[in-house]
């Protein structure tokens, strides 16, 4: 069977896509802002993959989808405090905040903001 091996996102500008992501946690070289293509090797080997759309049309006919997301993605905190600061920090950086941290009902502090191309990222940790 196939086994999951990499996701990738399409961006409009890899630099501040990168720089939302480096803000939530992950370790991405700071040479890789001018490149066109960015890979990240996540825990367990996974690798998330960074395109901009010049990059995905030198291959393909890709268009940007209309009418729903491109993707989600959710960053485990290590508490709740962690989550708060997060967001906080996202939301001073010039990021949009769709929710503020707040105590869900399934057990975790949860919050969501939006990378520099619209996508929702979820800041969660148990309570």
């Amino acid at each position: 069977m196939p086994k999951l091996d990499a996701f990738g996102i399409v961006v409009d500008d890899m630099a501040a896509a990168l720089a939302f992501y480096r803000l939530v946690g992950l370790d991405i070289p700071p040479g890789a802002d001018d490149e066109g293509h960015v890979e990240v090797t996540l825990d367990g080997g996974v690798r998330l993959m960074f395109d901009s759309v010049e990059v995905i049309r030198s291959f393909s006919d890709w268009e940007p989808p209309t009418g729903g997301r491109r993707i989600g993605l959710a960053f485990g905190c290590d508490s709740p405090a962690q989550v708060d600061a997060v967001h906080a920090q996202a939301v001073a950086a010039g990021y949009a905040s769709r929710s503020e941290p707040f105590d869900a009902f399934w057990g975790q502090r949860y919050a969501t903001v939006l990378d520099p191309d619209g996508n929702p990222v979820d800041l969660y940790a148990a309570l």
